[in-house]
């Protein structure tokens, strides 16, 4: 129990530290950082929208099977945008990023570790935190909040698309219905709180793979935490920031 408080503790040290150098780092390496940025927005970006897709249509499909039974499926495209816009475009999007750059993080600087080419570039006057954490952490915490905005977009899509399928609504009533119970108030925290996931994702998978033993083996069971790391600090940051959202919201009066 202790070793493992005291692994937070480090961990808390690591991530202000690199919190801090965030802003040289974004000022000093933006070569670095844009890298990063096509590194995690591209290489996210086919799951990412085929999970989107894939949301709107199963989606669509569960809940109209649900709301024919009150006659109530022209509120469809308004209960699916709310569901998809609020929250589980949000979730799903910043998971997706923590699966794959979890590992990829964790493995890359685990390697690094085990080749010792963390230790040269500190001798050589490169810090670890400012020259390979800092540019990481902004290229998650810039490409999670876009790739929530493209996943919402293709989910909507993917509804949109099971309706003219099968549904009775225009293109301009679904659109239309799409808007009756959201509000900007609901959709403009929803999606930007994904940028603190993506900076969680971003420190998660770069402790886990700094911190990761020195063999073979190891950089493979990195990879593995640096996964299951990151989607434990998504889903404790979005029981953290949903109640604080709500209650910031309610106390400026955010009518909109």
């Amino acid at each position: 129990m202790l070793d493992r408080l005291e692994g937070f503790g480090r961990f808390v040290d690591f991530a202000l530290r690199a919190i801090l150098a965030i802003p040289r780092a974004a000022i000093a390496r933006p070569l670095a950082c844009a890298r990063q940025f096509e590194r995690v927005a591209w290489g996210s970006l086919p799951i990412v929208m085929v999970a989107g897709l894939s949301v709107g249509l199963v989606t669509w499909l569960q809940m109209r099977r649900l709301l024919v039974v009150w006659a109530a499926q022209e509120t469809l495209p308004s209960v699916l945008a709310v569901a998809v816009l609020v929250e589980t475009g949000p979730i799903l999007a910043s998971l997706l990023v923590a699966g794959r750059l979890g590992a990829g993080l964790a493995a890359e600087l685990g390697s690094m570790t085990l080749t010792e080419e963390i230790d040269a570039r500190e001798v050589l006057g490169a810090p670890t935190i400012s020259t390979l954490v800092a540019p990481r952490a902004i290229a998650c915490m810039i490409a999670v909040p876009l790739l929530t905005v493209l996943m919402d977009t293709f989910a909507l899509m993917g509804g949109l698309i099971a309706e003219m399928t099968a549904g009775s609504l225009s293109v301009r009533a679904y659109n239309t219905r799409s808007l009756d119970f959201l509000w900007l108030r609901d959709i403009v925290p929803s999606t930007l709180k994904t940028a603190v996931f993506g900076l969680l994702i971003g420190l998660v998978g770069c402790w886990t793979g700094l911190h990761a033993d020195r063999s073979t083996e190891a950089v493979g069971h990195a990879a593995t935490r640096g996964v299951v790391r990151s989607m434990l600090a998504v889903f404790a940051a979005n029981i953290v920031l949903v109640p604080l959202i709500q209650g910031l919201v309610d106390r400026i009066g955010w009518a909109g």
